[in-house]
């Protein structure tokens, strides 16, 4: 009897072992599908065909449906420069969101609200610059200048939120930083 009960029992751990194995590589499996899916939502949402950037945004949980809060990295860098977000930042941030279209209760919306809560890791700007770089490529001169020029204007109006005497004025060093590198992401070469 010792022998069956033995042997059961060794069958229960190699059954184990397999559904363990097969449970791993499913899992593998679907993440890579979702990585797909995720990829090809982006680039109809976007447009852009670059498949390393849109593999880092996906990375970053970006899907179709969350794009457009993309758009206001920029502004959440230059609120976050001098390590905290004042609330004219924030109100200015959400005024632009609402701009994009990005309404409470969507996802984007509750993406770009976790960036405000949190500060974002140095891997969202990186995206977000590469992401600008594969873009100016698809554009034209004037096209790319009148990107910049809006997108560094918001920026730098978030900036000038916080500063100075009643929101005017000053622009600190550390955001003056960010407003260059945001700038410098739109230069070809």
């Amino acid at each position: 009897m010792s022998e069956v009960t033995l042997e059961e029992r060794g069958r229960a751990l190699e059954n184990e072992f397999y559904d363990k194995q097969d449970k791993e590589k499913l899992a593998a499996m679907k993440t890579k599908l979702d990585a797909q899916s995720g990829r090809e939502e982006l680039r109809k949402a976007s447009g852009m065909t670059d498949d390393a950037v849109l593999d880092k945004l996906v990375g970053l949980g970006l899907r179709g449906n969350t794009i457009a809060a993309l758009s206001l990295v920029p502004l959440i860098e230059v609120a976050w420069a001098d390590g905290e977000i004042q609330d004219n930042e924030r109100s200015a941030i959400l005024q632009g969101a609402h701009g994009k279209g990005l309404e409470q209760g969507s996802d984007g919306y509750e993406l770009l609200q976790s960036w405000l809560n949190s500060k974002p890791k140095p891997a969202l700007i990186e995206a977000w610059e590469a992401y600008i770089k594969a873009l100016t490529g698809q554009l034209n001169d004037e096209q790319n200048k009148l990107l910049r020029n809006q997108i560094v204007g918001f920026a730098k109006m978030v900036a000038a939120a916080a500063g100075g005497f009643l929101g005017i004025g000053k622009v600190s060093a550390a955001e003056e930083k960010v407003l260059h590198r945001i700038e410098a992401a739109f230069a070809r070469g």
